[in-house]
């Protein structure tokens, strides 16, 4: 994050002063793709990507289960498929540079996308076991509802106390 801020910065100071580097506008979008592929890696390992926790919790727990192990099964066969499509666009990219930074191979700049791949998948294996218990127990963390301050207790508290009219 802080590489990616300081690309911009310097990128913007550069053509502040009439003399913009060539290089910066590109850097910056590999920059953020890596941020956004391994970001996603790093939201599996916390259990906090996309997902939806509360039609998942709205089943019981005996049906609860097999969806979510169909849902990390789908989830992880699309990062297989992710990284092996992305190993082979870095094959495809042997020989290739950046068109600004020609010391730079595009094989290194794409490598994101089979490695953080790889990440992800082992990210989602090693929470499966807290997958598991979450699905046989109460349910899953809603981090939504954690994150404007409700837990998923006070929010089915919320509903069960409403007047409907």
């Amino acid at each position: 994050m802080m590489a990616l801020a300081g690309i911009v910065i310097v990128g913007f100071l550069s053509r502040l002063v009439g003399s913009p580097f060539t290089w910066y506008d590109e850097a910056a979008s590999i920059s953020l793709a890596w941020l956004t592929y391994y970001g996603a890696a790093l939201a599996a390992a916390k259990g906090a990507h996309i997902a939806c926790p509360s039609i998942v919790n709205a089943f019981p727990p005996t049906i609860r289960l097999p969806i979510a192990l169909l849902g990390e099964a789908v989830t992880i066969a699309f990062f297989v498929l992710l990284a092996v499509t992305g190993w082979q666009v870095v094959q495809i990219l042997a020989g290739s540079t950046m068109i600004s930074l020609t010391s730079v191979s595009l094989q290194f700049t794409q490598s994101a996308l089979p490695i953080a791949s790889v990440l992800f998948i082992i990210a989602e294996l090693l929470r499966l076991p807290e997958v598991i218990r979450q699905a046989r127990g109460e349910g899953f963390v809603d981090h939504e509802l954690e994150e404007v301050g409700l837990s998923p207790n006070m929010a089915s508290q919320s509903d069960a106390g409403r007047v409907t009219r």
